[in-house]
């Protein structure tokens, strides 16, 4: 006769079937961007550190010599300034030493709304600064859901977010194929549907510093160097286009290259009179702050800003 054998019991549990976006505030924190407008609260900077104390400008293309200490008080009048509008701030606090440029945080990362994506710099002079911007994110509780691998490249900065379900994404000398299908397919994941391809000229490394987003329905272009395409589907999106009057603004001061703190009131670097009066005719409140140490690495406010968390 058969001896009868209890069978093993089952596990008696069921995984919770749920999109990660639902439950990342519960577990990992309050994070997570879809926009370049909304309402924003937290950042990541890189306060410059060793790395601007003796450096070789022409070697790591900054415009001109620079003073570190002026350096350091530019970044920290910005800083101060997210703050007192209730921004709150966190920092790379470790990089290396050879790596100058290492306070353009948006060139690092894109942050999407289940995490962020650490990118793959171009350049060799900044190769490597990406791995200490995953330490800051980790120490944070940011999930990181990409990191660009094989033979991507990507930097935040050619990424822009329109809405929820569309992203601007741009090759050239700061973005391959490889790179920029690997972010497409991340963005997919979360929803994405309407892609914009735009290709930087040459000249150019990002979006940033040729289009913006002051409102929801507004954008400010450097005319001669964004395509018509890309013009031509904002505009098709309802949102209206309105052209840097200046092209020593837009290319040498960084006029466009502001950060929305809300929809219609941004922050802007000093010295931009023309842009800023093209967007106060517009119902855009212009807020200024001086960073002309900082400009001379061919960087302005929008470039020294990861956003972690927007509403």
């Amino acid at each position: 006769m058969t001896k009868d054998i209890d069978a093993l019991e089952g596990e008696k549990w069921f995984p919770l079937e749920n999109d990660f976006e639902e439950e990342i505030k519960e577990y990992w924190g309050p994070w997570g961007v879809s926009s370049e407008v909304s309402q924003l609260r937290a950042v990541l900077m890189r306060r410059p550190g060793e790395e601007v104390d003796d450096f070789s400008f022409e070697e790591v293309r900054f415009r001109a010599p620079v003073s570190a200490e002026k350096m350091r008080e530019d970044h920290d009048r910005l800083a101060d300034f997210y703050r007192e509008n209730g921004v709150e701030v966190f920092y790379v606090k470790k990089q290396r030493p050879d790596r100058p440029n290492a306070f353009f945080m948006r060139d690092l990362m894109f942050m999407t709304p289940q995490g962020a994506i650490i990118g793959r710099p171009a350049i060799p002079s900044r190769r490597g600064e990406e791995r200490y911007v995953a330490e800051a994110l980790a120490r944070l509780g940011v999930p990181i859901i990409k990191t660009i691998n094989g033979g991507g490249i990507f930097e935040g900065a050619n990424a822009m977010w329109i809405d929820r379900k569309t992203a601007i994404l741009a090759s050239g000398a700061r973005g391959n194929k490889e790179g920029l299908e690997q972010v497409q397919i991340e963005l997919e994941r979360q929803g994405v549907e309407d892609f914009i391809y735009m290709q930087i000229p040459y000249g150019h490394a990002h979006i940033d510093g040729i289009l913006n987003m002051a409102r929801e329905d507004l954008a400010i272009v450097h005319a001669p160097q964004v395509p018509y395409d890309v013009c031509a589907a904002l505009k098709n999106k309802g949102i209206e286009i309105i052209e840097a009057p200046s092209r020593t603004e837009a290319k040498e001061t960084m006029g466009i290259n502001f950060v929305a703190i809300k929809p219609g009131l941004v922050v802007q670097p000093q010295g931009n009179p023309r842009c800023r009066e093209v967007l106060e005719k517009k119902g855009v409140k212009v807020l200024t702050v001086e960073i002309f140490e900082l400009l001379k690495g061919w960087g302005g406010i929008h470039c020294a800003t990861a956003f972690l968390k927007r509403d």
